[in-house]
């Protein structure tokens, strides 16, 4: 009961933040500019963005359960559907994108009977997801550097260098770092993303394989927001696209929002005033990427429901499922 308190009140801080940068964009921006990139958009964009994110996420349904499979933690693609639904509709109501994986990696281990595999498998696809988010954005920046501004081009290079010598000095370094000299709280995620990394070095053609899936989706999500950001009015080209919503995306990951509410829309605003063009279009972009977040989670919800009520899956909310798991939540 006390974890659960607790997690609704990490919860509540999380939507006061959102709120709050919402509320300052709002505030900020142009209201007619925001408007009217909002009203730019047609119904058949919308579904057809709609369209496109449900059969990412399908996708990401064979790719997780094609990790799991790697590390003996076996599920039938039906209860690979209904977990991973579970956590995508929880990405509307936990802090993060993390709490969402953490609740699909609970549902998955009491299914398979392997918690920790599922742990471990669940850590590893979002690794991967993780390295290609930070691959298409760092290509994307080389590409669209003629796009910025004198001073964007050179922060951007200066930022690609850094980037890349931080993980060649660094990761190393961390990755030999013995667990007890971690602080406590950190050494079982530090823990098991080591372990995750070593199970995918072992692996190199599941790891390739879930990569290009992952690359795969998050192209297709880049391509359908470049899509939304044609239609309000951003004629950009597809590699600024590129290097801004992966930013964007990785910005909202942080554990500071309700699933990166707000922060996401501010960082792609930013993104795509870098380029020349008003942030109020930028936000409206992300505005509308949310809210095909939303239905599709109320989606994955219903059919997390359906296809729960066929198995012996405990009840109660995403919180109370958590707070009776040995998992914690790390998000």
């Amino acid at each position: 009961m006390k974890a659960s308190r607790r997690a609704v009140s990490r919860t509540a801080v999380k939507i006061l933040v959102s709120l709050g940068v919402l509320t300052v964009l709002i505030t900020v921006l142009p209201w007619d500019e925001l408007w009217g990139a909002l009203r730019r958009l047609s119904v058949g964009v919308w579904f057809g963005v709609f369209g496109g994110f449900v059969v990412g996420h399908l996708l990401g349904v064979i790719k997780w359960r094609r990790m799991l499979y790697a590390g003996r933690a076996a599920l039938t693609l039906t209860d690979a559907i209904r977990c991973y639904a579970a956590g995508l509709f929880a990405n509307l109501c936990l802090p993060s994108i993390v709490g969402g994986d953490v609740l699909r990696a609970v549902l998955a281990g009491k299914t398979t009977g392997r918690p920790e595999a599922v742990v471990i498998g669940s850590v590893g696809d979002r690794l991967c997801d993780m390295a290609s988010l930070a691959l298409l954005a760092a290509v994307g920046a080389f590409f669209a550097r003629a796009s910025l501004p004198g001073w964007g081009a050179n922060v951007v290079g200066v930022l690609l260098v850094v980037g890349v010598a931080t993980l060649v000095l660094f990761l190393p370094l961390i990755a030999r770092r013995p667990i007890d000299r971690w602080p406590a709280p950190f050494r079982r995620p530090v823990g098991r993303t080591l372990v995750a990394l070593r199970r995918l070095a072992r692996a190199p053609g599941v790891t390739a394989t879930v990569i290009g899936i992952s690359l795969t989706i998050q192209t297709g999500f880049v391509l359908l927001n470049g899509w939304i950001g044609g239609t309000v009015g951003i004629d950009l080209p597809i590699a600024a696209w590129f290097f801004a919503w992966p930013l964007a995306k990785v910005v909202g990951l942080l554990p500071i929002s309700l699933g990166g509410l707000g922060v996401r829309d501010a960082a792609l605003g930013v993104a795509i005033g870098s380029f020349g063009y008003p942030v109020a279009s930028g936000v409206a972009v992300s505005l509308i990427w949310q809210s095909v977040l939303i239905a599709a989670g109320l989606l994955a919800g219903l059919t997390w429901f359906l296809l729960g009520r066929r198995t012996a899956e405990p009840a109660g909310s995403p919180f109370d499922i958590l707070a009776r798991s040995e998992v914690p939540n790390h998000g």
